[in-house]
């Protein structure tokens, strides 16, 4: 292989973010071919990760590094949310571990790599499709080992949590997060509410703001928010919410 090859990689690597995929389109969109990626793989300067993917050797890619490549490399619309986002930020009432969900949020058309399904890596990743919010709305750049992701602001955060509540979170988890919200900012939550699809999570929201009693849902307009009609059961046999039109666990409502 020549030299300006060579040089075309080491300066690709030279500005390589540590800890991160490298994609074999992107490197080809940056002029290294397939054919030179597999030479540099078994040249001991790339090491191949399957379907697609590549890393330095000697680099630890975790996922913080999947998804900086997702967003960076491969601009998909993929951002970091829920309760991993609360977490990141540290609102979450609880110690991360190395093996704990990672919940990742994306437009109902997107579908994951088939690199980024990899068990070698300790997290596990919790895909969730869906379009109750507009994609690009509340969402800011956060700094994690040294990289760059997009993801959910708080406000943006627990909409996300109780869109998976109580299926894959549970309601008091969530409103023992909620608790801890003092601080949001009513502007972008009257934006997110208004712009919110999910009736049962706007109504869910506004029950746990009243509990919680933080002083921001002063200043929500509710008479902008779309609540629906009728009643919705989240949780069969349990205690009905009339100003809200919700049933909730016993347990959430005996939550102080």
């Amino acid at each position: 292989m020549n030299t300006n090859s060579n040089r075309k990689l080491m300066r690709l690597l030279d500005n390589h973010v540590q800890n991160t995929v490298l994609l074999a389109s992107w490197l080809e969109k940056n002029g290294i071919s397939r054919e030179l990626q597999q030479y540099y793989v078994r040249s001991g300067w790339l090491e191949s990760m399957g379907g697609g993917a590549f890393k330095r050797p000697k680099e630890t890619v975790n996922w913080e590094g999947e998804i900086y490549s997702l967003q960076v490399q491969a601009q998909k619309p993929f951002h970091v949310g829920g309760l991993t986002s609360l977490s990141l930020l540290g609102l979450a009432h609880f110690v991360r571990l190395p093996t704990e969900t990672v919940y990742i949020y994306s437009p109902i058309q997107t579908k994951l790599p088939k690199w980024f399904d990899d068990p070698r890596w300790m997290a596990r990743i919790k895909h969730i499709r869906s379009s109750f919010l507009p994609d690009n709305t509340a969402l800011f750049e956060f700094r994690e080992n040294n990289i760059f992701l997009q993801i959910s602001t708080a406000e943006r955060a627990i909409l996300e949590c109780l869109l998976l509540a109580p299926k894959y979170i549970d309601l008091v988890e969530c409103y023992q997060l909620f608790e801890g919200l003092a601080n949001l900012r009513p502007k972008l939550v009257q934006e997110l509410l208004e712009q919110c699809k999910s009736i049962k999570v706007k109504r869910l929201f506004l029950y746990m703001a009243d509990k919680a009693k933080h002083q921001w849902l002063q200043f929500i307009d509710q008479t902008k928010i779309e609540l629906g009609k009728g009643d919705r059961v989240i949780t069969k046999g349990g205690v009905y919410k009339n100003q809200y039109k919700i049933s909730i666990p016993k347990e959430l409502d005996l939550t102080p």
